[in-house]
């Protein structure tokens, strides 16, 4: 079923909820990672941190410049499409990123 959807064209409002609710949980693993039950527990652990807000630094500033540029333009061009999906591809990178990290914390037994 996967490789019937992944050729198929996403829908330009599909993709702007995409990013909004990208966006929300994004801001929720945010506040967890600022939160004291995510204190690194190594070293390792620490770089992990470190380069986890700084990405999602960057994916916050992304995101807010991509919702200027879809509120400027009327309608999405093809170029806006391929950057919305490279932020969602972003994101899913993050996601797992996030994952990883707190499994090496320990916070899942």
């Amino acid at each position: 079923m996967d490789d019937l959807t992944k050729d198929r064209p996403i829908p330009t409002q599909e993709l702007l909820i995409r990013l909004e609710r990208n966006n929300n949980v994004i801001q929720r693993l945010s506040r967890k990672l600022n939160s004291y039950t995510c204190e690194p527990t190594n070293y390792s652990c620490f770089e992990k941190l470190r380069d986890l807000k700084h990405d999602f630094k960057t994916f916050a500033g992304n995101q807010k410049q991509l919702v200027q540029m879809v509120k400027k333009e009327r309608k999405m061009g093809e170029s806006l499409k391929t950057e919305i999906n490279k932020h969602i591809e972003l994101f899913k990178r993050l996601e797992s990123e996030m994952a990883a990290y707190l499994l090496d914390t320990n916070q899942y037994y």
